[in-house]
């Protein structure tokens, strides 16, 4: 399963609510089959994890709802939040708290990919494809997009391995080798129902 890159809490600055949204009665490639918390109180956390637990019972998710956890994970640096389907783990940047209006959206953003990936099942999807799209509507954040633009510091690192699909020739630059088989998640998707074809293997050509 891919690794995929809001209630609103208390946050006194933020103005947030317990209770949940208004009306409501969370990958480029294909793998063959085979943090730290911010120091200070983590009221805000559980508040998280309640609230999205509510979200995604509210849709329909229960079962993944009961499994999710939230942290705070300082490791992130240029992203705002990851979502980890496998793991049900979202883990959201603690510079978020600069930013307190940022939370809640941010949440939803990675809480749809829980969803979205909950929905599809076994299938492989896209990481922002339709699917995202469609349970960032139902979260109520449908103008969401897929970066944010959050005054984040850049990676620097550079991108040392290029890799190339050999059916449309798209690019993937990465900073590290990739160690297991992997295929262009768009051709796999495009031509065998989004499990991974070798057919479509990455092929490194340029380290």
């Amino acid at each position: 399963m891919p690794l995929l890159r809001q209630l609103e809490l208390p946050l006194g600055s933020a103005g947030i609510s317990p209770m949940g949204p208004p009306g409501v009665p969370p990958g480029e490639f294909v793998i063959a089959p085979a943090g730290k918390m911010p120091a200070g109180p983590t009221a805000e956390t559980a508040v998280l994890l309640q609230l999205a637990r509510h979200l995604l019972s509210a849709l329909g998710a229960t079962r993944v709802a009961t499994e999710l956890r939230v942290e705070w994970n300082s490791r992130l640096k240029t992203t705002a939040g990851r979502a980890d389907y496998r793991q049900k783990l979202i883990s959201l940047n603690p510079r978020l708290f600069e930013h307190p209006t940022e939370i809640d959206r941010t949440l939803r953003h990675e809480l749809a990919h829980i969803l979205a990936q909950f929905r599809a099942g076994r299938r492989r999807i896209r990481a922002h494809g339709d699917e995202w799209r469609i349970a960032c509507r139902d979260l109520e954040i449908n103008d969401e997009k897929r970066c944010h633009n959050l005054p984040f510091p850049v990676n620097e690192r550079a991108r040392r391995y290029l890799y190339k699909c050999p059916n449309c020739r798209r690019d993937f630059p990465r900073t590290r080798r990739i160690k297991r088989a992997v295929a262009c998640l768009a051709c796999c998707c495009a031509q065998n129902g989004g499990e991974f074809d070798a057919r479509f293997r990455l092929r490194l050509v340029r380290a």
